[in-house]
């Protein structure tokens, strides 16, 4: 996958989106650390890529620059968003974004009809992009966040396969210049 985006996101930049390897895991480490208070542990991704049958990881690049990242699990037909972040020297470029669609759409070749993730309570800008894409939130995990007991909100999207959702899909990469 790869997309340009223009001035409105802040310059011109080649964004490709590839499969996440053990390469990449140092990077994704990195941007883990500059955007969560508490980080997955450092084998978590590379078992993951390994040993995880269900788990689809991707990251985000520019150029040679790692500058984004994003996993999802795939149980039959259920997909769940296991983590997606985007370093915050990249943010508001629509990266995190192209993320989540290219999630969608793995999750979609996969079979997945319903798609699953948790946010922060506190995270407006994340839950209006997951809305955007038709997460409409389901549930509350009352002290889910280990670090300071925060709620996180459980969102859902189903018929990930249906003609409208896919409409959907096709309009929103459509605006994003895809």
């Amino acid at each position: 996958m790869k997309a340009e985006l223009d001035g409105a996101r802040g310059g011109a930049e080649d964004f490709t989106i590839e499969p996440m390897t053990l390469a990449d895991v140092d990077a994704v480490l990195r941007i883990e650390k500059r955007s969560f208070t508490t980080q997955w542990p450092p084998d978590a991704f590379r078992n993951e890529i390994q040993s995880n049958r269900l788990a689809h990881y991707f990251v985000g690049r520019v150029g040679d620059r790692t500058v984004a990242y994003g996993g999802i699990w795939v149980v039959m037909e259920d997909a769940h968003v296991t983590t997606i972040a985007v370093d915050p020297d990249w943010r508001g470029r629509g990266f995190g974004e192209l993320v989540l669609l290219r999630l969608i759409e793995e999750a979609v070749a996969r079979g997945a009809a319903w798609m699953t993730l948790e946010v922060r309570a506190s995270n407006a800008a994340a839950q209006a992009l997951y809305r955007k894409y038709g997460f409409t939130v389901v549930a509350t995990r009352k002290g889910y966040y280990s670090d300071n007991g925060e709620d996180a909100l459980v969102m859902w999207a189903g018929d990930l396969r249906g003609d409208l959702y896919q409409h959907r899909l096709r309009a929103l990469r459509e605006a994003l210049g895809g």
